[in-house]
């Protein structure tokens, strides 16, 4: 009797994408574990995946559903609104555990990483949410300080950031509408041990064996190598002219108070004025660093908000909402952008008046910057004599030339792992000298546009790619660079102020519920 010879089993491939509701439940485990609270973490998984799936039709249904949300386009909004700033820097929860040197932190990335890459899949597919994903991906396993810095959290190897290409080849395959199963065997690296999604492979470190010796914690950062940081990122001279000047007034000041000596009332707070995409945030989070270092503050870690995450719908609420944020930035560096949205108005001001009593109860462990545009920032400054007396440094961010503009285009993608040869960067500088200029004006957020807009476009032209080669899917071509002329319109809107300086109308006062009502 013939003995029948069996079927061979096909090589598993990789794991198809998580879905969003998936990944941000295993945002919230690993958070657990991390010691950061669950409704927090799931609160920044939400918002990075609807900034990322922004552009897909659609998308809103499908992040509705996957968030228990009753079906809403402005919750939508709203979250894609707050969440845009981590397509370029770490979460605040990223941040605090990178800033601490949390073993917990590649886990938490990599589970940040799957959830960008679950939300491209919402909706109908779009390469730009393609392009969004992985540089939102990026800017979670990157360092705090800046776009393209390589992770120097432990246990973060190259199988993590390497497996970020494989995901997007992932999204390629969605993109093309192959008949293939996602599942299929892709070319690139390996995925991770478990044979699970790559970025879920990253874990924290171990518990150690009862009665052994603690795994020894990650050194912190000192002045030194945050100033070399500082030094290191594009431009900025002035600034970083002036960071260095306040670190070496405040480092005195903390000797003279050690030597018993009268030690004069500084204060740190800081106005950072300036056009978008000049460097704020990255500037502020080396701030927060640096102050820490300096043994001015107990965490050194960066919240950063905006007027949407400080007023409440109703007289009242707007000050406990202000003061349980400025409680999370206990310890570090509050960051309210577009800080003069909050005048000229009821609730603003309540916002304002909250702020500046916590400035003051936690005067000894909490440093607040605030900025904006110079115009509307000074008139904001000035409307209240708390704010006045508190922001005494204001530190002018200059927009970048082309040049430097170029540089950093090259840096964000070699932190995303691409590869951007000189026919793509003089391509870039031809695309950059018909951009008109002006207070709007995108800078570095407009090149992070073209790049994710090129990414996209990267992935559409590798749609009918069956395998990509590792090469192929790092390499941009020049004609990734001819995005459509929506996307290379800056991205910006005109805020209240910049032409006309004075304060916007006030909001109309919402009806209270009339059970509430005496």
């Amino acid at each position: 009797m013939t003995t029948p010879t069996p079927t061979p089993t096909p090589p598993p491939g990789p794991t198809p994408a998580p879905s969003l509701a998936a990944a941000l439940a295993a945002l919230e485990d690993v958070a657990v574990g991390a010691g950061v609270d669950a409704t927090t973490a799931r609160h920044e998984g939400e918002s990075l995946a609807a900034t990322v799936a922004e552009p897909s039709r659609g998308a809103f249904v499908d992040w509705c559903a996957e968030t228990g949300r009753p079906t809403s386009a402005e919750a939508f909004q709203d979250a894609a609104s707050r969440g845009r700033r981590y397509r370029a820097a770490p979460t605040a929860s990223m941040s605090l555990l990178a800033t601490t040197g949390s073993t917990h932190a590649p886990a938490y990335a990599a589970a940040l990483g799957d959830v960008a890459l679950a939300a491209a899949g919402l909706g109908t597919p779009d390469p730009r949410a393609t392009g969004n994903a992985a540089t939102a991906a990026a800017a979670q396993l990157s360092e705090p300080g800046g776009p393209g810095v390589r992770p120097a959290a432990p246990t973060l190897g190259e199988e993590v950031t390497d497996s970020l290409l494989q995901q997007l080849s992932v999204v390629q395959r969605r993109l093309a509408g192959l008949g293939s199963p996602l599942s299929a065997p892709i070319a690139g690296p390996p995925t991770g041990p478990t044979g699970g999604s790559p970025l879920a492979t990253a874990p924290a470190a171990p518990e150690p064996p009862v009665g052994s010796e603690p795994a020894p914690e990650v050194p912190r950062r000192s002045v030194e190598e945050l100033l070399a940081e500082l030094d290191g990122l594009v431009g900025l001279a002035d600034v970083k002219a002036e960071i260095h000047r306040q670190a070496a007034v405040l480092r005195v000041e903390g000797l003279r108070a050690e030597a018993g000596l009268k030690a004069a009332t500084i204060t740190r707070h800081l106005v950072f004025n300036g056009n978008p995409g000049t460097g704020k945030t990255t500037v502020a989070r080396l701030v927060a660093g640096i102050y820490q270092a300096l043994g001015l503050l107990s965490k050194g870690q960066l919240v950063e908000v905006d007027r949407s995450e400080l007023v409440a719908g109703y007289l009242g609420q707007t000050a406990m909402k202000t003061a349980e944020v400025v409680a999370s930035a206990a310890g570090g560096v509050l960051f309210i952008d577009e800080a003069y949205s909050l005048s000229g108005d009821q609730y603003g001001r309540e916002a304002i008046d909250t702020l500046v009593k916590e400035m003051e109860d936690r005067r000894d462990d909490l440093v607040v910057i605030v900025a904006g545009y110079p115009l509307p920032m000074a008139v904001f400054i000035s409307e209240n004599p708390g704010l006045a007396s508190r922001f005494r440094t204001t530190i002018d961010f200059a927009d970048y030339t082309d040049d430097e503009l170029v540089r950093i285009f090259a840096v964000m993608a070699a932190g995303a792992e691409y590869d951007a040869a000189e026919p793509v960067l003089a391509r870039l500088r031809d695309v950059l000298a018909g951009v008109q200029r002006g207070p709007t004006f995108g800078n570095a957020r407009h090149v992070r546009n073209l790049l994710e807009a090129a990414i996209g476009r990267h992935a559409w032209r590798l749609r009918e790619v069956d395998a990509p080669t590792l090469e192929q899917l790092r390499t941009l071509d020049v004609d990734d660079l001819d995005a459509p002329a929506e996307l290379l319109a800056p991205a910006v809107e005109v805020p209240a102020g910049v032409v006309d300086i004075v304060p916007p109308e006030p909001e109309p006062e919402p009806e209270p519920d009339r059970e509430e009502t005496p």
